[in-house]
């Protein structure tokens, strides 16, 4: 394997990781019904934060970063823990959290898509690096959940905010400009992406079953004894 080009800062990965871990736990804490303690709630809000990375590095076959330091642990545990504690005071600041939540998909993206990168894998499979570090923790989280995941329902854009940006990040990367001004447009564009989406509401198509006409020769001719009463 090639020797990585460059290092992503442990700070932009910690404080992704923190705002995934809180965003999960805000998430499961809704869900009276499934009546999770403590520790149940720390759970579904470290696989948030740390599911799309760790699906990350296990595609690349290095090393997982969650196992190299102390910190990220710790952080996504501190930030699940306060979610779950001020989960009320946090669900009235809805429109605050869908912001940082499209920052964060943004950070993710361009983490996944740079490491990709930094590791020799080619621009394409790169962009899909960057997409499944961005929402692979929010997959973990709703399937540890049980509830459908929102990933594959009929939304605002999530997912192709994501592809938005690493789809940028790796054209300017294959042009020759330099990773970090790459990186921080994937952020910007993934952001813009998400948020315009989120505001006025726009969504990919939904797939809907196509039903076949029956064949001219099989329709029944109307008889006179089919002919409603005046």
């Amino acid at each position: 394997m090639d020797e990585a080009i460059f290092e992503i800062p442990l700070w932009s990965e910690l404080l992704a990781v923190g705002v995934g871990a809180l965003m999960g736990a805000l998430f499961a804490s809704r869900f009276k019904d499934h009546h999770l303690d403590l520790l149940g709630i720390a759970i579904i809000g470290v696989c948030t934060g740390l599911g799309g990375g760790v699906l990350r590095d296990l595609v690349l076959s290095v090393p997982v970063a969650t196992f190299q330091s102390n910190w990220y642990l710790i952080v996504a545990v501190a930030a699940s823990l306060l979610g779950m504690l001020l989960e009320r005071v946090f669900s009235k600041l809805n429109t605050l959290f869908t912001v940082v939540d499209a920052l964060n998909l943004g950070l993710f993206a361009a983490i996944g898509a740079t490491k990709g990168i930094a590791f020799g894998v080619p621009a394409v499979p790169a962009a899909l690096l960057g997409l499944l570090t961005a929402v692979g923790g929010s997959i973990l989280r709703d399937v540890l959940m049980l509830t459908p995941v929102e990933l594959l329902k009929v939304g605002p854009f999530y997912a192709t905010a994501a592809i938005f940006g690493t789809t940028t990040l790796v054209t300017m990367t294959t042009l020759g400009l330099p990773i970090l001004p790459a990186a921080i447009t994937c952020v910007v564009v993934t952001f813009i992406a998400r948020m315009v989406g989120f505001t006025f509401g726009l969504r990919l198509p939904e797939q809907r079953r196509l039903e076949r006409l029956p064949h001219p020769s099989r329709l029944r001719p109307a008889k006179d004894s089919d002919t409603p009463p005046v």
